[in-house]
């Protein structure tokens, strides 16, 4: 991940946090000043990012990560912000930081990409079930949890299912009671024999429109393995015929079966 590090500016001295971003924020876009007063804005609002990103850490991303896209956030919140529009600037950047943070969990710590809901979800389920273990003095059942989200217990289900796709199990995983055996070797292959039944079932309905004569034929040569003059004997006709025979037959299946 690109590693962000704060402006190197020497920080605000008299004037307060909220002062420089209200002074950056009447600052006009070409004011040479403008430059100088970001970098002080963000390094001055910098503990506030520290402190959101720690709030979020222990769920398995590096803290340094957390702390460099909290960053990011705050960035974004300086950039964006409107002082005229009567909100406090922390009101305007903790959802925005905090945002910034969801979104890296969502989009860079699945293993399996599944649907932002149902993201949502497993989040939502963690910490209805941390909520409930510490009220109830139990494990939460699903009843528990789709009651206290105010969703269905099968939404509830469908949300624990998505979270396994959280973390991914190396297929290099030994099997449970085997000395040798690998995830990976359990894993099925391409059955070509499947689409072997499929042209076996189609089969039988192209060969019974074929004449008598034909069938037979084609029964000695691909079941019988006989030889076109062997066949040939056997019917009575030359193994010229035979072969004209046999062609017209399987035409006759092609035509049959890409119909």
């Amino acid at each position: 991940m690109t590693v962000l590090t704060a402006p190197a500016v020497g920080s605000a001295t008299t004037d307060s946090a909220d002062e420089l971003i209200k002074t950056l924020a009447a600052t006009a876009v070409d004011d040479p000043r403008r430059a100088r007063l970001r970098d002080e804005a963000i390094e001055a609002w910098l503990p506030l990012a520290q402190h959101l990103a720690r709030r979020y850490a222990g769920r398995g991303e590096p803290a340094d990560d957390l702390v460099q896209v909290a960053y990011v956030g705050l960035i974004k919140s300086v950039d964006r912000y409107e002082a005229d529009r009567g909100v406090e600037f922390a009101g305007f950047a903790i959802p925005t930081i905090v945002g910034e943070i969801k979104r890296h969990f969502r989009d860079k710590t699945w293993a399996i990409r599944v649907p932002r809901r149902l993201q949502e979800l497993r989040l939502a389920i963690t910490g209805a079930n941390n909520a409930l273990a510490h009220t109830l003095g139990r494990s939460p059942t699903v009843a528990d949890i789709a009651a206290h989200l105010d969703v269905t217990e099968d939404e509830v289900l469908e949300g624990l299912e998505g979270a396994r796709a959280y973390s991914a199990t190396s297929l290099s995983t030994p099997i449970a009671g085997s000395d040798s055996t690998e995830l990976g070797e359990t894993l099925g292959g391409e059955d070509h024999a499947f689409e072997l039944a499929e042209l076996r079932i189609a089969l039988g309905p192209a060969l019974a429109e074929l004449d008598e004569r034909e069938q037979k034929i084609l029964s000695l040569r691909f079941y019988g393995n006989l030889t076109q003059s062997e066949i040939a004997e056997q019917i009575g006709v030359s193994q010229m015929h035979v072969s004209r025979l046999l062609t017209r037959a399987l035409a006759k299946l092609r035509e049959k079966l890409d119909a």
